[in-house]
């Protein structure tokens, strides 16, 4: 069972009360959990800056009209297997389509990834959400 600490705080009576706003509009039950949130959204950020694994997403909308763009995009795919976990493409309406790409490695190579797919001629839109794989923040 994890241990609990205890441990004061000190801030402007101002950015408090901002905070407990912040706080009620996310549905916080309380100061402490909105606090462990922020301090493992920052451990996860420091995962991304380095060569920690992350695990992610990349979305992107594409034309499938253009011209061998399907193609391009595959390619890409094929250089990046070993980010690459899963793919799910849905067709948005006649024209476009909305392709998600779970992913698992490094960050880099996911930023790799994401640039090479939103450089493609076609590609309307791309964007890379990473996360922790969950080993490190707890």
């Amino acid at each position: 069972m994890t241990r609990l600490l205890r441990f004061g705080v000190s801030l402007e009576k101002e950015l408090l009360l901002k905070f407990d706003r912040l706080n009620e509009e996310k549905n916080y039950t309380n100061r402490s959990e909105a606090i462990r949130d922020l301090i493992r959204q920052e451990l996860v950020k420091k995962q991304w800056q380095g060569d920690k694994e992350i695990a992610g997403a990349i979305t992107f909308i594409y034309d499938h009209h253009r011209r061998e763009l399907l193609n391009k995009i595959t390619d890409v795919q094929h250089d990046f297997q070993k980010v690459i976990i899963s793919t799910q493409h849905i067709h948005l309406d006649h024209n476009n389509c909305l392709e998600i790409i779970a992913i698992r490695g490094n960050p880099k190579d996911a930023q790799k990834l994401q640039d090479s797919l939103k450089a493609i001629k076609g590609v309307k839109h791309t964007t890379l959400s990473m996360s922790s794989t969950g080993k490190e923040i707890d």
